[in-house]
């Protein structure tokens, strides 16, 4: 006996899967972003109103996280985000996610030396549509681990900025706000 076809279901199925995968590009561009040092492209990223918590770190606006963000990575030598796994839950015009991630950082200790802090992190996320494209309504950094160590002689590193990625073709990979 054949299924009957829910057209419907189907379709809701489908736009849901679609807003998902968006979502995943959302958070991708972000961990891109803040690795590559691209502040036009995260300040597309955040809804009006947006808000990012990153505990003792930085907690209020969006607006003032990225320019948290733009006096403190230009002083980074190595910045990655690595996105592990990512629940997201539809709700009509919002979502709502869990990510988690590894951060692995690499800067001056201030003392002429360098200091290596790797965290295990889950962002609790708040996404709606904003003119067409899902954006961070807010984001919760929850610092699950964390482990910083002095680094005596790390590799040289040049400017995220020259990154060998920004050559490829597509323009997902091009520096600056997506389309």
């Amino acid at each position: 006996m054949l299924l009957e076809k829910d057209t419907k279901s189907d379709d809701r199925a489908f736009a849901e899967l679609i807003a998902k995968e968006k979502i995943r590009d959302l958070v991708h561009l972000y961990s891109r972003g803040v690795d590559r040092n691209d502040i036009p492209l995260l300040r597309t990223l955040y809804a009006k109103g947006g808000t990012d918590d990153h505990g003792h770190h930085f907690s209020g606006t969006a607006d003032d996280y990225i320019e948290f963000l733009a006096q403190g990575l230009p002083h980074m030598h190595v910045s990655n985000h690595c996105v592990c796994n990512h629940l997201i839950a539809i709700e009509g015009e919002e979502g709502y996610g869990e990510v988690y991630a590894i951060a692995y950082h690499l800067y001056p200790d201030g003392q002429g030396g360098t200091t290596e802090d790797i965290a295990v992190v889950r962002y609790n996320d708040h996404y709606v549509q904003e003119d067409g494209r899902w954006k961070f309504a807010s984001r919760v950094v929850v610092f699950d681990q964390r482990s910083k160590r002095s680094v005596p002689n790390p590799a040289p590193f040049g400017p995220p900025e020259d990154d060998a990625s920004h050559k490829l073709r597509s323009r997902i990979f091009a520096r600056g706000p997506r389309a």
